[in-house]
């Protein structure tokens, strides 16, 4: 036998600490009206900032090793998996394996977790052809997208940044066609080393909590060349004024009283552009409106992602409702089983449309695996359809657990403790135990923080409307047309 020495590749990983001082770079964030010297001035922002720097940890761990890094042959080294680009279909479902930590990690909360933004970058790498095609609109500035993106990317890997991406406008006046027009991202100026550029993108999501903003405007009719841009800027450049949303966590509280909220949150931000300058080497698209349009195709993995995301949010509630029976003693009850498989059978679809839209997966031009777009529109629009029904089911599995909650210090009470032990105990379980389960659960379905995250899940994953639109447009009907008119015989 022949035997050699082997050695373990070099792993260009950030530790948790290097995450966190990456933040302290001068960025413009302001909370409740006023600027913070720093994003850990804020503690309902440094708390989710410590729940992002475990998972920069857990990149060197045996646990967690395999689903959040890769070994990346191009540079030889053992990179970040968020920034892997799934050349199979082994890859492909290997990155679902990231996507399936983050969501564990933060129990579905985090809407856009440091994986999803890279994931659209990567869509830009997956047509790398037709990005190579084209050329800027401004014969001030041309920078070459194709090779703007590939360095892009191996910036991301090398580097294991953070990413957020703002896509959408802020909310305003729609009585007119184009009134989202008025903030729509605009290049003012454009030189040989750049563009200056100025408007607002709205839900940049943990933008205060991350490295760089990936970004672009969503294109519509008429949209000016001045308007088709794609491009990415770290968040401390100047005139990138970041403007955070109420928070409503609680940073700071017992966990027993707040086993989820106390961490925080992912924050989202209003994203101000006031004359920021975008260097030519981060400029994507610049003026062409065919590139702009690709939206879809390039958002493609992030929206397998915020699917995947939802499975897995699916399959916490299906275990979570298991334990509310296992606490109460209520799983012999015929109708609470069927609530139970209620969530089961929505868990179950939603697997099931990540599986088959990776079944499905084809190759784009530069290679990558990409899910099948109809299965994934397909399964968003069956997320939020059931979504607030799901969380109606796991509340009313609770009882009044969720009407009547304590906490800590009310069970430690020299005065009152001993009777809520008394007067408050589960199936084989303290009363203490079981009131954290419903606390939990209020977390989870309940409280302020949780109603937030209802409302982004029906407008992160696409309004109902807009997808069906998206699905009658993108589905082939093709084939099932000639099935329909030979039998009909017509």
């Amino acid at each position: 036998m022949n035997e050699m020495s082997t050695t373990m590749p070099e792993k260009q990983l950030r530790t948790g600490a290097e995450y966190k001082a990456s933040l302290k770079d001068g960025r413009k964030v302001w909370l409740d009206g006023e600027l913070l010297g720093d994003v850990f001035e804020a503690p309902h922002l440094a708390a989710g900032i410590d729940t992002l720097a475990e998972m920069f940890d857990d990149q060197f761990t045996e646990e967690h090793a395999e689903a959040t890094t890769y070994y990346e042959p191009k540079v030889g080294k053992i990179v970040t998996r968020s920034w892997q680009a799934p050349m199979s279909p082994e890859e492909l479902v290997a990155r679902r394996k990231m996507i399936e930590y983050t969501s564990k990690k933060t129990a579905g909360t985090y809407g856009r977790p440091p994986d999803l933004g890279p994931s659209i970058a990567m869509g830009l790498w997956a047509f790398l052809p037709t990005f190579k095609s084209r050329k800027s609109a401004f014969d001030d500035c041309q920078p070459d997208f194709a090779e703007n993106i590939e360095r892009y990317m191996e910036h991301g890997r090398l580097n294991n940044i953070t990413c957020a991406e703002s896509l959408t406008g802020p909310q305003n006046d729609r009585s007119q066609p184009l009134a989202q027009a008025a903030s729509l991202l605009r290049v003012k100026k454009a030189t040989k080393d750049g563009v200056y550029i100025s408007g607002a993108k709205s839900v940049g999501s943990i933008a205060a909590q991350t490295n760089e903003l990936f970004f672009t405007n969503l294109a519509y009719e008429g949209t000016p060349p001045e308007s088709c841009i794609w491009g990415s800027v770290p968040m401390a450049t100047e005139g990138l004024m970041l403007v955070s949303r109420e928070c409503l966590s609680n940073p700071g509280a017992d966990p027993f009283d707040h086993p989820l909220n106390h961490k925080g949150e992912e924050a989202d931000q209003l994203c101000i552009f006031d004359n920021v300058f975008v260097p030519k080497e981060r400029i994507f698209n610049l003026g062409d409106p065919e590139l702009v349009t690709m939206y879809g195709k390039t958002c493609n993995w992030a929206h397998w992602h915020i699917l995947t995301r939802l499975m897995v949010k699916a399959e916490l509630f299906v275990g979570t409702a298991q334990l509310v029976l296992d606490v109460l003693g209520t799983g012999k009850i015929g109708p609470v089983q069927q609530l139970v498989a209620d969530l089961i059978q929505y868990a179950q679809t939603l697997r099931a449309f990540v599986l088959a839209a990776e079944a499905q997966a084809k190759p784009t031009e530069n290679g990558v695996m990409a899910p099948d777009i109809p299965l994934l529109t397909a399964g968003r629009m069956y997320s939020i359809q059931h979504y607030p029904t799901v969380i109606h089911t796991l509340q009313e599995l609770c009882g009044q657990g969720l009407v009547m909650r304590f906490g800590r210090k009310a069970f430690l009470s020299p005065d009152i403790g001993h009777h809520l032990q008394e007067l408050l105990p589960g199936h084989g379980v303290s009363g203490m135990e079981k009131e954290r389960v419903m606390n939990f659960i209020w977390d989870l379905t309940t409280s302020s923080h949780a109603g937030r995250v209802a409302l982004f899940e029906n407008v992160n994953a696409g309004a109902a409307p807009m997808l069906r639109t998206r699905l009658f447009n993108e589905y082939d009907r093709s084939e099932h047309v000639k099935l329909a008119r030979k039998l009909a015989g017509v």
